[in-house]
């Protein structure tokens, strides 16, 4: 009978992260970064959009306007005046009944009607 001999060896295996935030080499940041700004598919919104639309400088200063003019008719209200605002989207009537306000916004393109009543005002005097 013949035993055969056989030398091994072996060693302490130790982990060594690869990501440097978890303690790999500072050297393999710049390779993961570019690999997920690869596979990154996410597009954030332009600054100056409006449900990523681009708006433009006569789009902006038309809805500052009719929101001016729609803090103006309440102000007008509170006087004890009446109002109504038209606007290419929609039409806007508010009326002040002796401390009810009733606030009227109608589509235009569909017709639909939104009333909005606020019961319990003082009106200025």
């Amino acid at each position: 009978m013949s035993f055969w001999t056989i030398d091994v060896s072996a060693t302490e295996l130790i982990y060594t992260p690869v990501n440097p935030n978890f303690g790999g080499s500072p050297l393999n940041g710049s390779y993961l970064l570019a690999g997920a700004n690869a596979i990154n598919d996410y597009k954030p919104p332009q600054e100056n959009s409006l449900l990523g639309e681009d708006e433009s400088s006569i789009q902006r200063l038309a809805a500052n306007l009719e929101s001016r003019l729609i803090g103006q008719l309440l102000s007008d209200v509170g006087n004890g005046n009446t109002g109504q605002l038209s606007t290419d989207d929609f039409l806007l009537n508010i009326v002040d009944n002796n401390g009810s306000l009733m606030i009227q916004v109608t589509d235009k393109a569909t017709g639909e009607t939104s009333t909005i009543q606020v019961s319990g005002l003082v009106p200025d005097m």
